[in-house]
């Protein structure tokens, strides 16, 4: 019998969608290799191998057999996938156009050292956009933005998702959610088309736009709207939540609850961004990496305080993910201090963190990315995160995100 390897329940799946890798046709208690290979739309290679052996069956199947060695140890039904790496250093593995997969080639080679003999091979699409799903682009007066709609009539809970500091306008996340039942708002606000790569000043009145566009929408159930953010996008949701009326609930995903780096102005008042000093940034000399972990003034000191973003003004729901490991900036101390606030003042908040993630916190199974390129500051950083954890807070983080939604809209 023929080698064959399969990926059930089918070849094509949603990226976030866990698979089952299977292998029939090894002899029995066989010595394999597994290697996962993708190639990024920049025409960058990512893979992982673990070493395996068959069954006295002669068959193989990720869910229950332990990698002997490799890209991962032990049993890692995903593993192959979120241990991912290039060989060039610091690249990050995203999407930049959902309208096609990503394909994993999955193949199977004899014996434990050498690759040279090929006995089976498999391709498995990982999709961003689930069928039926619409991208529209959104060039309404100032927005900036795209939206994705789910099949179907509705009404969908409506969600404005935004990314961080590096700015541009990322489909991925949004494109995953609306595919999971949820009308989403991606929303660029920085370093895209006109918009500024560092703007000196952010309007909140560009958010109200967003939020009133996606009130309008006729799918988006009139409960009140989500938003959530990564890094700087999450004090921008903080901020949209406390200021804006109809946000209902909102995630920060390694966050803060202070307004960071760039001053923001609503209707008569403007938020200052929290004191820092580059001069305090460290650059590894053996990596090149640049640690911005200590350019913030301390978070505890009174005299920031007028950077605090006031949650304890908004009717919302918060849920606070960040990951230990974080060597971007201190988001788990900064959540903490956000959480304690908002429950002082007996609000409902929910937190979540996870020893051994990194600041990027994104989908499951795209692959850790433990340092790279700031497409705005133009510096290699470091992101942190070890490897299996990481993984592990990846899905446990995308069921509470999607949980808490259907929960408060």
């Amino acid at each position: 019998m023929a080698v064959q390897v399969t990926v059930l329940p089918s070849p094509r799946c949603l990226f976030d969608d866990p698979v089952q890798i299977h292998v029939v046709g090894l002899l029995p208690l066989q010595a394999v290799t597994l290697r996962a290979s993708l190639v990024d739309e920049s025409g960058e290679l990512f893979q992982a191998h673990a070493r395996y052996r068959a069954g006295s069956n002669g068959e193989l199947d990720l869910s229950d057999s332990p990698a002997l060695g490799g890209s991962y140890l032990g049993v890692e039904p995903m593993g192959l996938l979120w241990s991912l790496r290039s060989k060039a250093p610091y690249k990050r593995l995203a999407k930049k156009n959902v309208l096609t997969p990503f394909c994993v080639d999955l193949e199977v080679y004899e014996g434990h050292e050498d690759m040279s003999r090929l006995l089976g091979k498999c391709t498995n699409e990982r999709w961003f956009l689930g069928e039926g799903v619409k991208r529209i682009s959104v060039r309404e007066g100032r927005l900036k933005a795209t939206l994705f709609l789910p099949p179907g009539p509705g009404p969908f809970p409506g969600l404005i998702d935004l990314y961080g500091s590096g700015g541009g306008l990322v489909e991925f996340r949004a494109s995953l959610l609306a595919s999971r039942g949820f009308v989403t708002l991606a929303l660029a606000y920085m370093a895209f088309e006109d918009l500024p790569a560092m703007p000196e000043i952010l309007e909140l009145d560009y958010f109200e736009e967003a939020v009133n566009f996606l009130r309008k929408q006729q799918q988006v159930k009139n409960t009140g709207i989500g938003v959530l953010g990564l890094s700087k996008g999450a004090d921008i949701a903080l901020s949209m939540a406390t200021f804006l009326p109809g946000i209902k609930a909102a995630v920060s995903i390694s966050g803060s609850g202070f307004n960071s780096f760039i001053p923001l102005r609503g209707d008569g008042f403007t938020v200052p961004p929290h004191p820092y000093d580059l001069g305090r940034m460290k650059t590894s000399d053996e990596s090149g990496l640049v640690d911005f972990s200590d350019v913030l003034d301390d978070h505890r000191d009174p005299a920031t305080w007028d950077c605090r973003i006031p949650m304890e003004r908004s009717l919302a729901k918060f849920l606070f993910l960040s990951g230990l490991d974080d060597m971007n900036w201190k988001s788990d101390l900064y959540c903490r201090d956000a959480v304690q606030r908002l429950q002082q003042y007996g609000r409902e908040v929910e937190f979540c963190s996870y020893s051994g993630a990194g600041h990027l916190l994104e989908p499951p199974y795209l692959p850790l990315c433990q340092a790279s390129i700031h497409k705005v500051l133009g510096v290699f950083v470091h992101w942190g995160g070890q490897w299996r954890e990481h993984a592990k807070a990846q899905e446990d983080a995308w069921r509470r995100i999607q949980t808490f939604f259907w929960q408060h809209l």
